[in-house]
């Protein structure tokens, strides 16, 4: 499973990890990314919380198309702007061209998630519009549902979300859940439907 993703302050970056935490647990291999930073340093610098967690995460990896074509699932995820992803994770999936255009994305497993700022801060639509790619792409997408008890407690079926109150409002305990359960049912999808895969 590649889990890829864009945060700037930090909180898309907690799901991340919980998604790749239990897709580990689950039995896949993982590889954790995040894509290409296209904001300028000044306006980085403008914002100390943006500032720690781009020290904090020099480690991840960033994202490449390699790393799409190696997974045979996929999670993407965003922070909401204006009800869409954010540019950044969008310049990246912007770049997959060459894989669409050679069926290398077709059947992949996919699934997305995101946080926003404010509640009804356009968190559904921000899935839905990543989900738009899956479609392109010819992939396979796998949403949370009702498919577990927790997602009766986080109430997106469509794929983990969290309030974080601009930044102020790490993902707690039912959010963390829900990122767990939607990457374990990602792995597990993709496992029934490609029996072939060492999962």
């Amino acid at each position: 499973m590649a889990v890829i993703y864009y945060s700037s302050t930090g909180t898309v970056f907690e799901l991340a990890k919980a998604a790749a935490t239990a897709a580990e647990k689950a039995g896949a291999e993982v590889r954790l990314r995040k894509v290409h930073e296209l904001a300028p340093d000044e306006a980085v610098a403008a914002n100390q919380g943006w500032t720690d967690h781009r020290a904090a995460t020099q480690h991840i990896p960033v994202a490449a198309l390699d790393d799409l074509e190696w997974a045979d699932a996929i999670l993407l995820g965003s922070p909401t702007r204006y009800g869409l992803p954010a540019a950044q994770l969008k310049q990246f999936i912007d770049t997959t061209g060459p894989l669409w255009a050679q069926g290398r994305l077709v059947n992949k497993i996919c699934s997305s998630f995101t946080a926003s700022g404010t509640a009804h801060g356009g968190q559904e639509s921000t899935i839905l519009a990543i989900n738009n790619t899956f479609y392109h792409w010819g992939s396979i997408i796998v949403a949370p549902g009702y498919a577990d008890p927790i997602q009766f407690q986080a109430g997106n079926p469509y794929g983990t979300s969290h309030v974080s109150q601009n930044g102020e409002i790490p993902p707690g305990r039912t959010e963390l859940a829900a990122m767990d359960f939607q990457a374990r049912r990602v792995v597990d999808i993709a496992r029934r439907l490609r029996p072939q895969l060492p999962l």
